[in-house]
């Protein structure tokens, strides 16, 4: 069977940008949530509910957290759940701790290399996803679990029981998750048949607003519930993941009992670093939104940033030029640190910036960035990561002050389109670069055997010049992301924006390849000048889905994306 090479497919393709993880499915301007004990900000109001009543129970930030994962991979499957993988940050308020836990998936023992080479050649990105061979190890639920146990308060088996509740009762479909159903876009979802029977009822697309019921994932949280993580990575469910991935009937893949049996959540050290008088952190690799908001951030410290307009033309060009570079470097250098020797903390060196940052002007005609030399002797060696994460993100805060951003996905929008016990199976290995070699030399991100793939994901707090926490902020969207928190956190940090402000303004990005300006946005006026300055415009839907929270006088200022359906909630 042929999926993704039909004409259907290919003019499917043709109307959604292919390296964007969703369609556009509107805009709803919102207003700045206040409260002043507590806040969770998340991408759909049933699971900021569930965050919501588990503060209210006296859960911890980590507990709500586990409680809007599990309602997420209810109602918002086509963008995360307990299929895929995710980045936690954790501030710890009492002790003034920050913690970071990397639930990336992990490639399955069986991979090599040339995972994705057909002929000499690299896949087609729409080959590769779907099936089983895109399937990473899941990594969300083993993170989740990992911080509970370090900062947890609830019982585990507590945190649930608004999901299962949800998904045996049912939960009334959502307009966005009607319409990428209805678009009818990812090649596999209507022929594997747990997925094909659960979107398409009767061989219809869900509609929104119906009631739409999920038996077999109520009864596998509440097994999660009951037996902990465990209950995914041993025992019957776990071979029935190993069964669907290694049977599919498109790509089948190469998991084990033994891949599931050993995956480990990891806590590794944030990567931080001073911007103006504030202290940025976010995740180290295999996450490169640790290192690239950062890179953004420093190579444009030196300009009076708060001088300009956030659509002034020459702060955009800017922007731009300082997020040309960070690109450059990511795809050079990034990958997963277990299985590289690169130090990267030396992309974040401030004489290394400092030199990077020479060649930034205001008048600077546009041209592609090329990799810096961070190291001696560096070789820079790039693959074909198409990278299309489809995602979601959370930002929580607690009665303590104890503050969660977790950004979670399966990748793809549906991920793998392999469904088992009413969840999405991630299609994450596609993050991986298909060339593993470019020359004679290794690729750093290239497959191998219990590697992380690398990603933009770029969960971020900023702390103020007393070390207090100031703002907690994500966002999904492809390797754009790293462009869509930078700018945001340019407009608290510098503009003065609050962080609803922030997250309404309209997206620009440039990924060292064009200058993107959202569509139907007052961005579109730079295209003119931008293009006399060099720059090769595109106007394009621009899907982020940025969730924040900014701490100000005492009080929480929560932010929710207009481009999605996220809502802040809080006292």
């Amino acid at each position: 069977m042929s999926l993704i090479s039909t004409s259907a497919a290919l003019a499917q393709s043709a109307s959604i940008e292919t390296r964007e993880p969703e369609a556009n499915t509107g805009f709803e301007q919102k207003q700045a949530f206040l409260s002043d004990n507590y806040m969770v900000v998340a991408a759909n109001p049933y699971a900021s509910w569930a965050g919501k009543n588990i503060i209210e129970k006296g859960g911890s930030a980590i507990d709500a957290a586990i409680a809007v994962q599990a309602m997420l991979t209810l109602v918002e499957p086509q963008s995360s759940g307990i299929g895929g993988g995710a980045f936690i940050l954790y501030w710890d308020n009492q002790n003034k701790q920050l913690h970071t836990f990397d639930g990336r998936e992990t490639a399955p023992e069986q991979v090599n290399p040339y995972w994705f080479m057909q002929n000499n050649k690299a896949m087609p990105w729409l080959d590769a996803l779907v099936g089983g061979m895109s399937v990473g190890v899941p990594g969300a639920l083993r993170a989740l679990e990992l911080a509970h146990n370090q900062h947890g308060k609830l019982p585990w088996k507590t945190l649930f029981t608004d999901a299962v509740q949800t998904a045996n009762e049912g939960f009334k479909v959502s307009p966005r998750l009607a319409k990428l159903v209805a678009l009818d876009y990812h090649p596999g979802l209507r022929e594997f048949a747990g997925s094909s029977t659960y979107f398409f009822p009767g061989g219809m697309p869900l509609k929104a607003g119906v009631n739409k019921k999920n038996k077999p994932l109520a009864k596998t949280l509440h097994n999660i519930a009951r037996h902990g993580a465990d209950y995914l990575y041993t025992g019957s469910l776990a071979k029935k993941i190993v069964d669907t991935v290694n049977h599919a009937p498109v790509n089948p893949g190469k998991i084990s009992l033994d891949d599931l049996n050993a995956y480990t959540a990891v806590e590794r050290g944030a990567v931080c670093g001073p911007y103006r008088d504030r202290k940025i952190c976010g995740m180290a690799p295999p996450s490169s939104g640790g290192i690239n908001v950062y890179q953004i951030l420093k190579l444009l410290e030196k300009f009076d940033i708060a001088s300009y307009s956030p659509l002034d033309p020459e702060f955009v060009n800017l922007f731009v030029q300082a997020s040309a570079m960070t690109y450059a470097d990511r795809e050079a250098y990034i990958a997963d640190t277990d299985f590289t020797n690169l130090p990267v903390a030396s992309l974040i060196n401030p004489p290394y910036l400092t030199r990077r940052a020479q060649s930034i002007k205001v008048d600077k005609k546009w041209r592609k960035a090329r990799p810096g030399k961070p190291f001696s002797e560096a070789q820079q060696h790039h693959g074909m990561t198409p990278e299309q994460p489809n995602t979601s993100h959370v930002s929580i805060i607690d009665k303590q002050g104890n503050a969660v951003s977790m950004t979670t996905s399966i990748e793809f929008m549906f991920g793998s389109g392999l469904m088992v016990e009413g969840f999405l199976l991630n299609n994450q290995l596609t993050d991986f670069s298909f060339n593993p070699v470019q020359g004679v030399n290794p690729v750093p991100n290239r497959v191998e055997p219990h590697k992380r793939p690398r990603s933009s994901m770029s969960p971020t707090m900023v702390f103020d010049q007393t070390g207090a926490l100031e703002l907690v902020i994500g966002s999904p969207g492809g390797s754009r992301i790293i462009d869509y928190v930078a700018q945001t956190v340019i407009g608290v940090v510098d503009f003065d924006l609050n962080v609803q402000e922030a997250i309404n303004l309209p997206r620009i990005t440039n990924r060292n390849d064009y200058t993107a300006l959202e569509k139907g946005t007052a961005a579109q006026d730079l295209a003119q000048p931008l293009e006399a300055l060099g720059h090769r415009v595109k106007i394009i839907d621009l899907n982020s889905g940025l969730h924040g929270i900014q701490i100000k006088d005492g009080h929480y200022i929560g932010g929710a994306d207009p481009r999605r359906e996220g809502v802040a909630v809080g006292q």
